[in-house]
C-alpha cells in the first residue's frame, strides 16, 4: 500500500476523536437558532395519565432525634440562614459550605471543615460581590482540560453570576455574569462528560407568575427563540441544559430540554449510572398534582427521554445524590409525597440504581431531621428545608447538610448529620 495513504489512514484514526470532539464543542458553545412552531411542540412534554400511588411502603428509620449524628455548624438567633450546597476536595476531608443569608437570597455565607465535617471554621471572608444575590448559590468542583482544579460558584436568577477559587479555596474571584440571561437554582447540577473540562448543567425557568414571583428569566433573544408566553410557543416550567469546555469559566447558550404547562418540573438533581454511560435526572414536581419526575439521556444530553413519574418514596425536592462504596446509591432531599408522614422534613432516599432506572421503590428512607412549622400563610411553611450538600467520605461516612425550621421559636439555620449506614441499620436490627 501507498506509504502516504497508509499515514493519511493513520491521522484519520489518530485525530478522529479529537475532531468528533471539536465538533461537539462547537455544537454546544453555538447560539441556539430559533425554533419553529413544529419543533416548539415536539418539546412540551406529554404528561402520562398513569399515575403513581401517593404513598410508599418500604420502611423509614428515623434518627431525627439522635444528637450523636448531628452537628450544629451555623446558627444566629435574629437571621434566616438558608438553602446549602458543597464540595469537596480530594482529600477526602476539606469540605466548603455556601448557603444565603435568606430565603434564597441575601448575601452568600462560606465556611470550611478540615475534618470531613465534624467542626467548622467560622465565617470566612468573601469579596464584595458575594454581600447580595437574588436566589440559590451553587458550588462545585472541577478539573479543566490542562487539569487545572477549581472551585466554582454559581448564583444570580435574573443574571446567572460566577466566582471561583484557583488555590482550593484560598481566595475567590468576584462574582461575574456569565451571560445575559438567568434562571432559578442556576445551576442545580453538575454532571461530568467525556473529555477534559467538559460538564454539562441543568437548570429550569419558568414563563408566567410562580409563587409571587413573574418569570422568565431568560434573554430577551431566548424569550423570542422560544416565543415565551405566546400562543403555540413555550410556556410553564422550562427545563435547560448549558455545557462547559473549561471546567466552569465559560458556558454555552442555554438549550432547553423539555416544558411542560401541566406539571412544573424543576431543580434537577442528576447522576450517572455505575457504568457512566447513562445520566438520570429527578425533578421536583412543583404543581404538586404528581409525584416526582425522572429522565434519562443515553449521550450525555442531547437527547433525554420523556419524564416518567416515580415512586412517593422518592417524590421531593432538590434531590442531592452519591454513591455508597458499596454501589448503594443514598439521595437526600425534602419529602414532599402527600401521604408521607415525614412530609415536609428532611430525608434520605437509599436503594440502588437500577431503582431509578425500573421505577422500583428502593431499600429504605431516612428521616434525617424533622423541620417545624414555618412562617403562618408563607407558600413553604412547614416544608422550608433540605437543599443539601452531600458527601461520601473515603471510609464510606456519610455527611450530609443542610438549612431548616429546626426550632419553631427560632429562624432558620444550618444543621448536618454525620454516620455509616451499615452502623445505622445495625443499630436499628
Amino acid at each position: 500500500m501507498n506509504t502516504r495513504l497508509i499515514a493519511a489512514l493513520l491521522s484519520a484514526v489518530i485525530l478522529a476523536p479529537a475532531i468528533a470532539a471539536a465538533v461537539q464543542d462547537e455544537e454546544q458553545l453555538r447560539p441556539i437558532r430559533p425554533l419553529s412552531l413544529e419543533e416548539i411542540r415536539a418539546r412540551k412534554t406529554v404528561v402520562p395519565e398513569t399515575k403513581q400511588p401517593r404513598g410508599c411502603s418500604i420502611p423509614t428509620i428515623d434518627i431525627s432525634h439522635i444528637k450523636a449524628f448531628q452537628i450544629e455548624v451555623d446558627r444566629d438567633p435574629k437571621q434566616y440562614l438558608g438553602h446549602t450546597t458543597t464540595a469537596m476536595l480530594e482529600d477526602g476531608k476539606t469540605i466548603f459550605l455556601v448557603y444565603p443569608t435568606g430565603h434564597a437570597s441575601g448575601k452568600i455565607i462560606l465556611k470550611r471543615s478540615d475534618d470531613g465535617g465534624k467542626t467548622w471554621s467560622d465565617r470566612l471572608p468573601t469579596p464584595q460581590s458575594w454581600n447580595k444575590i437574588d436566589n440559590c448559590p451553587t458550588l462545585f468542583r472541577t478539573v479543566d482540560k490542562d487539569g487545572k482544579r477549581r472551585l466554582v460558584l454559581l448564583a444570580g436568577m435574573a443574571v446567572v453570576k460566577r466566582a471561583y477559587s484557583e488555590d482550593d479555596g484560598k481566595t475567590w474571584s468576584e462574582l461575574e455574569p456569565i451571560s445575559d440571561w438567568g434562571g432559578i437554582v442556576a445551576m442545580s447540577s453538575l454532571v461530568p462528560l467525556s473529555g477534559p473540562g467538559r460538564y454539562m448543567a441543568l437548570y429550569h425557568d419558568y414563563c408566567g407568575m410562580e409563587m409571587g414571583i413573574m418569570g422568565p428569566f431568560m434573554s430577551a433573544l431566548m424569550k423570542r427563540r422560544y416565543r415565551c408566553g405566546e400562543d403555540g410557543g413555550v410556556n410553564g416550567f422550562i427545563q435547560f441544559k448549558v455545557y462547559t469546555n473549561d471546567g466552569g469559566l465559560t458556558w454555552s447558550a442555554p438549550e432547553m430540554i423539555s416544558f411542560s404547562d401541566t406539571i412544573h418540573l424543576c431543580e434537577p438533581g442528576a447522576i450517572k449510572s455505575p457504568d457512566g454511560r447513562q445520566i438520570a435526572v429527578l425533578w421536583r414536581e412543583n404543581s404538586r398534582r404528581r409525584n416526582s419526575f425522572i429522565t434519562f439521556s443515553d449521550d450525555e444530553g442531547r437527547n433525554w427521554t420523556a419524564p416518567r413519574e416515580l415512586p412517593a418514596a422518592l417524590t421531593g425536592d432538590r434531590h442531592t445524590a452519591k454513591y455508597l462504596p458499596d454501589g448503594r446509591l443514598f439521595i437526600s432531599f425534602r419529602d414532599m409525597a402527600s401521604d408521607s408522614l415525614t412530609r415536609g422534613d428532611w430525608i434520605a432516599w437509599v436503594g440502588q440504581y437500577n431503582d431509578l432506572v425500573n421505577g422500583t421503590e428502593g431499600s429504605l428512607r431516612i428521616r434525617l431531621m424533622d423541620n417545624a412549622p414555618g412562617i403562618t400563610g408563607a407558600v413553604w411553611s412547614g416544608c422550608d428545608c433540605a437543599y443539601p450538600g452531600v458527601e461520601i467520605l473515603p471510609d464510606g461516612t456519610i455527611f450530609s447538610v443542610t438549612y431548616g425550621k429546626w426550632d419553631s421559636s427560632a429562624p432558620n439555620y444550618i444543621m448536618a448529620v454525620r454516620f455509616k449506614l451499615n452502623d445505622l441499620l445495625k443499630a436499628f436490627r
